[in-house]
């Protein structure tokens, strides 16, 4: 199946401002946490290429240590230092919680259903934040949540 550029996409190209909160709000918690799953990695891509500090470090080698990251046992994890902190503000538990309870038809090949569904409900949170400008947020939810996963030895 073929994809077709329509004109509106041409129009909105380059418009990747805020949305208002109450609009990201609409948004069904699978698509928030398919756009959250790629802010996330971009987001570990980044802050791997800028803590190796070795110049030319090896592309398999950063994605093996994103891949340890961008998946859905650590992100579980990442969200009980959430839980366990008491970090995450009303409206973003009420998106996590959204993306945790939504049905999808898919699953983690490599990971237990509740792992599974605790990460969509990380993603659609990280998703949620970068639809309406967050991103101070995000890389502060990022950084507790390493923080976290650092002193309980993970």
């Amino acid at each position: 199946m073929k994809f077709s550029i329509t004109d509106e996409m041409i129009v909105r190209t380059g418009d990747c401002g805020a949305m208002d909160a109450f609009d990201a709000r609409q948004i069904s918690p699978l698509t928030l946490a398919w756009i959250g799953d790629a802010v996330y990695e971009v987001v570990v891509r980044n802050m791997l290429v800028r803590d190796t500090g070795i110049p030319g470090e090896a592309v398999n080698r950063l994605n093996r240590k994103a891949r340890s990251l961008v998946n859905a046992g650590t992100q579980s994890a990442i969200i009980g230092v959430y839980e366990d902190r008491d970090i995450l503000t009303e409206d973003e538990q009420k998106v996590y919680h959204r993306g945790r309870n939504a049905k999808s038809n898919t699953h983690a090949k490599n990971a237990s259903i509740q792992d599974y569904r605790r990460a969509t409900g990380f993603e659609a949170v990280m998703g949620y934040l970068w639809l309406t400008g967050q991103t101070d947020r995000i890389i502060e939810l990022v950084r507790a949540g390493f923080e976290g996963l650092k002193e309980n030895g993970i």
